[in-house]
């Protein structure tokens, strides 16, 4: 076993990775919110696994580092299946603005629905960088494993669930009866955060007790603190703004025009994925020490033809599901997203077993979901920005086309021993630009030299963020090229 070496001593080394973190999961949970929830979190995962692995494990192969990042960005999604918009609505709805008990209630909701969607990004992060090489046959039973504690504990804590005769479970963080009792078309949402919290608790547990992988367990904890505090602490900028509503309208902010256009969702979002990808950094920091890379870890057990296989289907499962809801017993197809574990069983075994997984999940996987929403919003509106011809060329043909050509070359890079910071550093580069460009075009060009409007504001920020990885990505480019020069030139002298 080896560890990479990492500037572990130095505070610009803390900053910088805390710093480009926060950005990219940031610019990515707040890109997710055009997108939705399973699909769309995996952009946030892909940016900031990479910018982690490109950072933490410059040295290490190529491949080990891809399954790590993959790993995380399948993981993140699996919290997308938690409904959260009613529970963030008790801290902001007009009916229930100065009613604290509202305000706390749901603040702790997002706190631990927050928590549980990051807990899961940090475990399987931690999965991939530790000491422990997870096998595609115990994945598998792994998964299976957590989809029972899912069902288990959504039996336990929430239940029951009977709205004709308002039936909630004792501890419910959506539209509940409570805060609402003269609301008539009151419409209570089914939550799973008990089924998730289940399945957290025993996948932290099989990590550290049974295989005894360090790293994995504490970043579970990793990840639910910084999804604990990021959720939350995104809502306060939104609860404040609906709290304080006068202040904003002739009040002191009032009169900055900035506070005028923003969109205070969009905002919360944004700050969410700051906060978490700033604690997941440090987090990582702290336990440095336990990142190991494995020896074998450029071995893989499944054949191309069974990775192929693999990825036609799950693909197709996951765009149907996404896309379609098929008649008869197709109809099961839509819980493939529904209750987002079950879309992850797939890529998982895939990715700890293969080598063509771990880049073409980060790649055209994650995009033909958010390529295909794309489409639907400029091309199949009911009033389209774009015509069939040109929406498919811009927002499908080319995005799909660049990503399977560059995960297809970074395949063949990995079996030349491709280091992780290149790997990482061409990976971040254009599912920067990729996601940056298509929430653009969504944003309607949002550009601060156009007339303003409530998207402007996160398309600067998103702007910034888009800037710094792309610096930290060239960067970590030239330095690999200076590298190869003083090694051609040291083998020339001797």
């Amino acid at each position: 076993m080896s560890m990479p070496q990492i500037k572990t001593s130095r505070t610009s080394f803390v900053l910088t990775a805390c710093v480009l973190t926060a950005m990219a999961a940031g610019m990515g949970w707040g890109i997710r919110g055009q997108y939705g929830h399973e699909s769309g979190a995996m952009i946030a995962g892909t940016l900031a696994s990479l910018t982690l692995v490109m950072l933490f494990v410059p040295q290490a192969m190529s491949l080990g580092a891809a399954r790590a990042a993959a790993m995380m960005t399948v993981g993140i999604g699996i919290g997308g299946t938690m409904t959260y918009g009613q529970t963030v609505g008790l801290t902001h709805d007009k009916d229930l603005v100065g009613n604290w008990e509202a305000l706390r209630w749901g603040m702790l909701g997002l706190s631990i629905k927050g928590g549980l969607w990051i807990g899961f990004a940090g475990a399987f992060l931690g999965m991939g960088l530790g000491q422990i090489r997870y096998r595609p046959l115990e994945m598998l039973l792994l998964l299976l494993g957590l989809i029972g504690l899912i069902y288990l504990g959504l039996w336990c804590l929430n239940s029951p669930f009977d709205i004709a005769n308002k039936k909630l479970p004792r501890i419910y963080f959506s539209g509940s009866y409570y805060f609402h009792p003269d609301k008539l078309d009151l419409k209570p949402r089914r939550e799973v955060w008990g089924g998730l919290l289940f399945a957290l608790v025993g996948l932290a547990v099989y990590a550290g007790a049974i295989r005894r992988d360090t790293l994995a367990y504490r970043m579970a904890i990793v990840g639910f603190i910084g999804g604990g505090l990021g959720f939350p602490g995104g809502q306060c900028l939104q609860a404040f703004h609906s709290w304080n509503a006068e202040m904003f309208q002739t009040g002191i902010l009032s009169k900055i025009t900035l506070f005028g256009s923003v969109n205070w969702w969009n905002m919360m979002e944004t700050t969410f994925g700051l906060v978490f990808g700033a604690v997941l950094a440090f987090g990582l920091w702290l336990n440095r020490e336990h990142i190991r890379i494995d020896s074998m870890e450029h071995k893989v057990s499944m054949t191309p033809t069974v990775e192929v296989a693999l990825l036609v289907v799950h693909t197709c499962l996951l765009l149907s599901s996404e896309f379609f809801r098929l008649p008869g017993a197709g109809a099961i197809v839509s819980y493939y997203t529904d209750l987002g574990i079950f879309m992850c069983v797939l890529p998982l075994v895939g990715i700890v077993g293969g080598r063509l997984w771990p880049y073409m999940h980060l790649l055209p996987v994650v995009a033909a979901p958010i390529c295909g929403k794309q489409l639907r919003q400029m091309v199949y509106a009911a009033e389209p920005a774009y015509s069939i011809e040109v929406g498919w060329v811009l927002f499908a043909m080319v995005p799909i086309g660049v990503t399977l050509i560059a995960a297809t070359y970074l395949i063949a890079a990995s079996n030349r021993m491709q280091l992780s910071h290149t790997f990482a550093a061409t990976a971040l580069l254009i599912t920067t630009w990729l996601y940056f460009g298509l929430n653009t075009c969504f944003f309607d060009f949002a550009w601060p030299w156009n007339k303003w409007t409530s998207r402007t504001p996160n398309q600067i920020i998103f702007g910034i963020c888009t800037v710094c990885l792309t610096v930290a990505s060239i960067r970590s480019l030239r330095h690999q090229a200076s590298e190869y020069t003083e090694t051609a030139g040291s083998a020339v002298l001797h």
